[in-house]
């Protein structure tokens, strides 16, 4: 016999119909619990894959140390580099004197300090400087084209044509005959030097003018100089920057070859291509190798270490390579 329910027990409890219902609690992501973005920034993305290139990272720490030392050199050095102490001449490598004294007595570590100064002054302005009339000049003659493009381009092959270090001697012996200042020697460098930066620049703007974002830039009316300067310069410079950086490195070898061979810096002027020509005299001499070799691989270690980060950036910047 089947027994139908009471209505009464089919009633829900009131405090069921009171009681809301359990809801799992969502954290909504990024309010609650901070979350860590990684930043999407363009130069961001260039840092992190320089980071991976260990011999450019190497090269950075070297160029970092190096500057400091050339910035405070003149307070580390133990004694000053231009003092004459004809007791203690052609001193080898010693507690008083650690790289040795030159045939004046003068203290060879000191003038290795005072040297680092003068090539970072030396390389950075040529940088600076071919940067500025290379990059300007190029990006004229790239965006214009036509007879502008003809024009600056007749006047780089005429500066490429001459062979680069016979030209430097010539140009600063007709800019500063006889008296030796290295600020002849910055101008001249950065006058040969502009070219292939002028040239570097050119090419990459021909191959950005015709991309399709300079074209909405034209469409919409934006002016020349903007496009340049927001538009093309942004997305061509990558190169030049990696050759500036090489230029470092040429205009510290250059300045030290023309030192080498007496011209530019003042004769008594402690400068390394100097420095290893004085050692050169005293070749054949046992025991003075220190004269020769410390300045050279002073020379070696900056240039190698700028060589080093170029590369670095060549391989972060190239987006081929991401």
């Amino acid at each position: 016999m089947t027994t139908t329910p009471d209505p009464a027990d089919l009633r829900f409890p009131a405090e069921a119909l009171l009681t809301e219902p359990a809801v799992e609690e969502v954290i909504p992501v990024g309010e609650d619990v901070p979350v860590k973005r990684r930043s999407n920034s363009q130069w961001a993305d260039v840092w992190r894959r320089y980071k991976r290139n260990k011999l450019a990272m190497v090269g950075l720490g070297v160029i970092g140390v190096l500057f400091v030392l050339a910035v405070v050199g003149q307070f580390l050095a133990p004694y000053d580099p231009f003092e004459q102490n004809l007791i203690n001449t052609l001193e080898g490598p010693s507690a008083d004197h650690w790289f040795g004294t030159d045939e004046l007595g003068r203290d060879l570590f000191s003038g290795l300090l005072y040297g680092l100064r003068l090539a970072f002054i030396v390389g950075l302005s040529v940088m600076v400087g071919s940067l500025l009339i290379g990059v300007t000049l190029g990006a004229i003659a790239g965006y214009l084209g036509g007879a502008m493009d003809s024009l600056l381009m007749r006047i780089t092959d005429v500066f490429l044509a001459f062979p680069y270090l016979i030209a430097a001697i010539i140009l600063i012996r007709a800019f500063d005959p006889g008296r030796q200042h290295v600020y002849p020697v910055v101008i001249v460098l950065v006058v040969l030097a502009w070219p292939t930066t002028g040239r570097l620049m050119r090419g990459q703007v021909l191959a950005a003018r015709e991309a399709e974002y300079v074209e909405a830039a034209r469409s919409i009316g934006a002016p020349g100089p903007r496009i340049v300067l927001r538009h093309i310069l942004p997305n061509s410079i990558a190169p030049v920057l990696v050759y500036a950086f090489t230029g470092i490195g040429v205009a510290i070898v250059s300045m030290a070859g023309l030192s080498f061979l007496g011209i530019g810096v003042p004769t008594d002027e402690p400068e390394w291509g100097r420095m290893i020509a004085a050692g050169f005299k005293f070749f054949q001499v046992p025991g003075s190798s220190y004269l020769w070799v410390f300045p050279s691989i002073a020379i070696v270690i900056t240039v190698l270490a700028f060589a080093f980060v170029a590369d670095g950036l060549r391989d972060s910047l190239d987006p081929k390579l991401r």
